[in-house]
């Protein structure tokens, strides 16, 4: 892992600190257990008397006037010292820990992403290639583990977590995730995990953090496994070992674990682990091992990904990028993976045309533009006629796949429309669009200005609610793209703190907004033009379901055999899926891919063709 690091982490009190990002009185307060010191008497070692009797007699905690505690002594109980002598503490955050630090803060209190939040950070503390890999895996590791350090801080700490204030929170879970699963010895992950806290948080709350995360030390992470979710029986005797061993054991029939364990072990909630077991049974995969299946996709979930690069059709050039480092993507043509870690110093990617896209999402792009078109609007049964070809991207933000879609169809004289219902996104797929030049290939350096201007523009944006589309918009599309939202549930390692987010009842309102925003594409379709129903899920009732009840309300639709477009593009896809000696990756005309098989986000796909003439029923 590019991102593990085999010291005591990148930097040290000479790196600069961010003022922006400082947290006033980021502790608890003690309402609830009487503490006001903060200096590490909450690590469970019994001294709320001691803190109770400081408080009746008066006593106040001291803050600066940027919000630090600096009261010391005032707790009653015994005080915590860092086992570094008071010369050697550091005492400012490095730099790559102050980037993740900031990273989870802003998840935490304004609901931020963190692929979106973190390379600004990186950016902002001007991190070189080996810091920026050990700030993304500390920032994304916390955020993938949270519900197994939760488990094992709870076990640390006296009192609720939900009692501790967001960004002591913060900082404990970095701590676990450097202690329990990366590779920076004990010592250094206790002292600057302390420095950082006590540099933007407080000496106080420093205390309290130095109390807990030496409790967490005092185990390996198996033993904490067996400790906060142990297994039965059954998969103990059977697999013997380490915890990992026991994981695997527990996906046998006789020693399957409950959900409530695995949802600790692999650090997903509970609803998750029955949504993608059941996701599992309704795309065909092999029912006698569905719950050893289901343990691969969730340790694929917890593994950090593989950056995956695209250079667009016609204008990037992968060459540059492969010369720094990245290799040739076995899957999608044009694509490249990169181990590296900071994939905005490759060349392209700051001019947009080389892209960061999951492969799983290149290809879905790729197999829309391959299925020939049917008879209808002027063409003939091979799809052929006079016209240019019109395109649409229905919900086309952030502008990843409409970026690709507008290269392949500028190199194909068809024209793209992209459209957004939200502002802001709006711009991010304005800018994605930028490295597209607007006017088709000519094939002709010495066409004239005028036949420039003819041509149609290879691509143009709209922002406006896909649902309601313009009347001239109707059936007016030869190719459609719905990427539809969704619970995000087949993208989960690559935006870790979706799975905190993501509730149940999430899953209502979207599927009506698919089922809404399909029914709105087969009116935009033309007689002949072909629809891919994409989705980054594999939830049945967001992929299978939405397409059986879509097929029923038009059935001038065809569905067609999605899973041989998708292997014209990527051969290798058969070979991927059929590798563990598992069936193949689609069933009953859709394609699901998976982490664990295919080392690609769990993209859905069905491809539509629409007929000639609209049929009704009775």
């Amino acid at each position: 892992m590019t991102a593990e690091r085999r010291g005591g982490g990148p930097g040290d009190s000479r790196g600069s600190k961010s003022q922006g990002q400082k947290q006033q009185g980021g502790y608890q307060r003690g309402s609830q257990s009487g503490n006001h010191g903060g200096n590490g008497n909450h690590g469970g070692n019994g001294n709320h008397g001691g803190n109770q009797r400081g408080n009746q007699s008066g006593q106040q905690e001291r803050r600066d006037e940027k919000g630090h505690t600096r009261n010391r002594g005032t707790s009653g109980g015994p005080r915590q010292f860092s086992a570094a002598a008071p010369s050697k503490r550091k005492r400012q955050a490095d730099p790559a820990r102050l980037a993740a630090f900031e990273t989870l803060t802003a998840v935490s209190r304004d609901d931020a992403y963190a692929n979106l939040v973190l390379p600004g950070r990186i950016a902002a503390h001007r991190l070189d290639q080996r810091d920026a890999g050990f700030a993304t895996e500390l920032a994304y590791g916390a955020l993938r583990g949270q519900g197994l350090y939760d488990a094992v801080l709870a076990a640390c700490v006296d009192r609720p977590l939900a009692q501790l204030d967001r960004p002591v929170l913060d900082a404990l879970r970095l701590g676990a995730h450097q202690l329990l699963n990366m590779r920076v010895p004990a010592h250094a992950a206790l002292d600057s995990t302390v420095a950082l806290v006590r540099d933007q948080i407080g000496a106080g709350p420093s205390g309290f953090v130095n109390a807990v995360l030496r409790k967490v030390t005092a185990k390996d992470r198996d033993t904490w496994l067996d400790q906060v979710a142990p297994l039965g029986p059954g998969a103990r005797a059977s697999a013997g070992g380490s915890a990992r061993d026991r994981d695997r054991a527990s996906g046998s029939d006789t020693g399957a674990a409950p959900d409530e364990v695995l949802a600790i072990r692999h650090s997903h909630p509970v609803w998750i682990i029955r949504a993608l077991r059941q996701s599992l049974a309704n795309h065909g995969r092999p029912a006698d091992r569905l719950h050893a299946e289901l343990v691969a996709l969730l340790e694929a979930d917890n593994a950090a990904p593989v950056v995956n690069l695209v250079a667009l059709p016609g204008l990037g050039d992968l060459g540059p990028v492969l010369e720094a480092g990245a290799e040739s993507g076995p899957l999608a043509p044009g694509s490249a993976l990169y181990h590296g870690g900071d994939a905005g110093r490759l060349p392209g990617v700051k001019e947009g045309t080389v892209r960061v896209q999951d492969v799983g999402s290149q290809l879905t792009a790729h197999a829309l533009t391959r299925v020939p078109l049917g008879g209808g609007a002027g063409r003939d049964g091979a799809g052929h006629g006079t016209e240019p070809e019109r395109w649409l991207d229905l919900c086309a933000g952030p502008g990843g796949k409409a970026a690709l879609l507008a290269a392949l169809a500028r190199q194909r004289g068809a024209s793209l429309l992209a459209n957004e219902p939200a502002e802001h996104r709006v711009r991010l797929v304005e800018r994605a669009l930028e490295a597209v030049p607007r006017h088709p290939d000519s094939g002709d350096s010495g066409d004239s200005g005028d036949s420039q201007d003819n041509a149609p523009s290879a691509w143009s944006v709209r922002c406006g609610d896909g649902r309601e589309l313009d009347p001239e918009h109707t059936a007016s599309f030869d190719r459609v793209l719905v990427d539809a939202p969704c619970t995000g549930l087949g993208a989960l390692r690559r935006r870790p703190e979706s799975r905190w987010r993501r509730q149940p009842s999430d899953l209502g309102p979207l599927t009506e907004l698919q089922r809404q925003l399909l029914d709105s594409a087969v009116d935009a379709l033309r007689p002949g033009g072909v629809l891919g129903y994409v989705t980054c899920s594999p939830h049945p009732a967001e992929t299978v379901f939405q397409v059986q009840d879509a097929l029923k309300r038009h059935p001038e639709m065809e569905l067609l055999d999605t899973t041989s477009y998708l292997s014209e593009v990527a051969p290798g896809l058969s070979e991927a899926s059929g590798a563990s000696g598992h069936p193949g990756f689609g069933t009953g005309g859709t394609t699901q891919l998976w982490p664990h098989l295919h080392s690609t986000d769990a993209m859905f796909m069905a491809l539509f063709r629409k007929s000639g003439i609209r049929k009704t029923e009775d």
